[in-house]
């Protein structure tokens, strides 16, 4: 999954991450532009120097994990000037989560620093939600499993707005 998410980040690749896959991208973007280079998630690597994903604070010192999951609808406050707000069409939105493992908000700065918008964020400021890379035609990823909202005769505005770069990116060929 690594290797795939940096060739559509450095081959600018339209790129739609889901709940691992945004986790993973973090990952990526960390080890290549931020360059931590054992960067990883403690769920995958618990000894690695950059912890970028971590497990949730609440998690902490858990042993018995059954039924502690992040689960459910959660809301999510979009950067106005993101293309998750503009697929959404508004700021506060709702989606399903399903997880234990999160943004280290110790990397945000440099998260940032080095072109990474955090596009999504709880309403308290604690989690981050959704990402984009600024320098990306279409770079976005989410922590929540959009698929539980998307239906045939009506697409999830990340899985249309994917799907549209991706044609866009074809006929641009």
């Amino acid at each position: 999954k690594i290797t795939a998410i940096n060739y559509a980040r450095t081959k600018n690749i339209p790129f739609l991450g889901l709940c691992l896959g945004m986790q993973l991208a973090i990952v990526e973007f960390a080890r290549n532009v931020c360059m931590m280079n054992d960067a990883h998630s403690i769920e995958l690597d618990s000894k690695t120097t950059h912890p970028v994903i971590a497990l949730m604070p609440e998690q902490e010192g858990i042993e018995d994990i059954g039924g502690t999951l992040r689960l459910g609808s959660y809301p999510c406050v979009l950067d106005k000037n993101s293309k998750a707000y503009a697929l959404y069409g508004e700021e506060t939105i709702h989606e399903r989560h399903r997880h234990r493992y999160e943004v280290n908000n110790d990397y945000r700065e440099v998260l940032t620093k080095n072109g990474m918008l955090l596009s999504g964020i709880s309403p308290d400021g604690r989690i981050v939600e959704m990402i984009e890379l600024k320098s990306h035609p279409w770079f976005v990823a989410t922590q929540a499993h959009p698929e539980f909202k998307s239906r045939p005769n009506k697409p999830h505005p990340l899985f249309s707005g994917f799907i549209t770069a991706a044609l866009n990116r074809e006929k641009e060929k």
